[in-house]
């Protein structure tokens, strides 16, 4: 998906709240990767064709098996680190000013020496690579919906422990597995602590899913959310909480939640006064980074200006400090006051300089 009209999208300062760790990977990094380990990857993984299945189990199942195909390949300090820069690397050709970045230690875990050794290295690749792209990061830690309850509440422990360079606690995987309401407690872990409360829903499921996660996990943002549409009651009760969502239009349509990217009910969520974050979710798999994000919605219609407005919610409902809000917000007025041919080359002058963007060789 290219730019086509109107102003530089890559110039346009955003904020990029739903991206996953393994499935932030470049496809050539999975490739090398998988040949250094001797790890023969299915054709799917390599025929540079986005993921596309029905919105059944079967469906998620076939996206499971790759997802966890690809993860198989992460399996050092190194690979973790390097994923990690690369995706601020990739945020950062796209005029990202903040990523927060939403990672499940678990599968991790037992190449490094445990939970705590996995998130360290996330964390201080993090904090290397924000110096050296511009770049501001937080992390999310994950817990996954498939697993017990009491593993969520180790991981909330962990994020409550790491709390500054750890923004959030989320909740992925298939919605339709476990039991909303017996997550609620890690999240109270969370919210205690002073972690944003970032759940997926309402994607697979619809409205009633949406409910139990508003009413058990009292979230600060929703992953995805784009279901609450269907009910116009839910949806005002969203926006009266201030809960912002966490869109992603080109998973959306590899799930089969919609045909395309562009039947995503983007319009209504912003009529209804929903503050939004487009998401790239696992551009791995899905082919489909940020930047078509924002180049879906200007194909249903949305002007610079309300495409500015998009990625001004999109700062505003991140975790980032409020310096880094007003610089970002700063650009965004920029980028809407010039003409296209007074916007600076990419990358933008308020973000990344290229000369801090390099090839990731291991930990400084």
């Amino acid at each position: 998906m290219s730019v086509s009209r109107g102003r530089d999208l890559t110039a346009l300062p955003k904020a990029h709240l739903h991206l996953h760790f393994t499935g932030s990977m470049r496809q050539s990094t999975l490739w090398e990767l998988a040949a250094e380990r001797g790890i023969r990857l299915p054709r799917s993984l390599t025929d540079d064709v986005a993921l596309q299945v029905e919105p059944t189990r079967r469906g998620w199942f076939r996206f499971q098996r790759q997802y966890d195909t690809a993860r198989a390949v992460v399996d050092s300090e190194g690979a973790m680190r390097r994923i990690m820069h690369e995706a601020a690397e990739d945020d950062a050709a796209e005029g990202s000013g903040r990523l927060e970045l939403q990672v499940d230690p678990t599968s991790y875990a037992p190449f490094v020496g445990g939970l705590t050794p996995a998130i360290e290295i996330v964390l201080d690749q993090a904090a290397i690579s924000a110096r050296q792209t511009g770049v501001d990061i937080g992390i999310i830690i994950a817990a996954s919906r498939t697993r017990h309850p009491l593993d969520a509440r180790t991981l909330a422990r962990l994020a409550a422990k790491n709390v500054g360079p750890v923004v959030g606690f989320g909740l992925s995987n298939d919605e339709r597995s476990g039991d909303t309401a017996s997550f609620g407690p890690a999240f109270r872990i969370a919210r205690e602590a002073g972690l944003s409360a970032v759940p997926h829903g309402g994607e697979l499921l619809g409205p009633s899913h949406v409910h139990d996660v508003v009413a058990h996990l009292r979230p600060d943002r929703l992953g995805h959310g784009v279901r609450a549409a269907e009910d116009p009651e839910l949806l005002a009760r969203i926006v009266d909480l201030g809960i912002g969502l966490e869109v992603c239009p080109g998973s959306n349509a590899s799930l089969g939640v919609t045909r395309e990217p562009t039947d995503v009910p983007l319009r209504r969520l912003v009529e209804a006064g929903a503050q939004i974050a487009l998401g790239a979710d696992d551009p791995l798999l899905f082919d489909s980074r940020l930047l078509d994000q924002y180049e879906t919605a200007r194909k249903i219609g949305f002007s610079d200006a309300e495409l500015a407005d998009l990625a001004a919610d999109s700062i505003r409902i991140s975790r980032a400090s409020d310096e880094v809000k007003s610089r970002l917000l700063t650009g965004v007025q920029d980028w809407l006051a010039a003409t296209p041919d007074e916007l600076p080359p990419s990358p933008p002058s308020w973000g990344p300089k290229t000369s801090n963007v390099r090839k990731f060789s291991g930990p400084n």
